[in-house]
């Protein structure tokens, strides 16, 4: 199981990513598309369009780390938007843990005294 501090900001990518995507495709699409500075210490989260397989890039001040994991079976339960034309999604590093471990976040919330500022 991955973990990242509290304080890292996760992005997820909407839209299906293509898989053959290295480091510089996914650092344009997380550019372009998701319009973040990829230095920023974010994290970045792709996804193909079945759901079976993730990919991640991170900046860590000296380089970027491309994180990638191809499920077995099933698939990841990737979260839509209601909101139209809307392309990234802004998750908790706790969010980001539990969808990487088969979770689905559709209708689960954090608890009140579990929230961080």
């Amino acid at each position: 199981m991955l973990s990242f501090p509290g304080s890292v900001r996760v992005f997820l990518a909407v839209e299906p990513a293509d898989m053959r995507k290295g480091f510089e495709g996914l650092h344009a699409l997380a550019s372009e598309v998701l319009r973040e500075d990829v230095r920023s210490g974010a994290l970045f989260v792709f996804t193909n369009k079945r759901h079976t397989r993730l990919k991640m890039l991170y900046f860590d001040g000296t380089g970027l780390w491309l994180l990638t994991k191809r499920l077995e079976e099933g698939s990841f339960a990737w979260p839509k938007l209601e909101e139209i034309g809307a392309v990234k999604l802004a998750l908790r590093p706790e969010a980001l843990a539990m969808l990487t471990n088969g979770i689905d976040l559709r209708g689960a919330k954090m608890r009140p005294w579990f929230e961080r500022g």
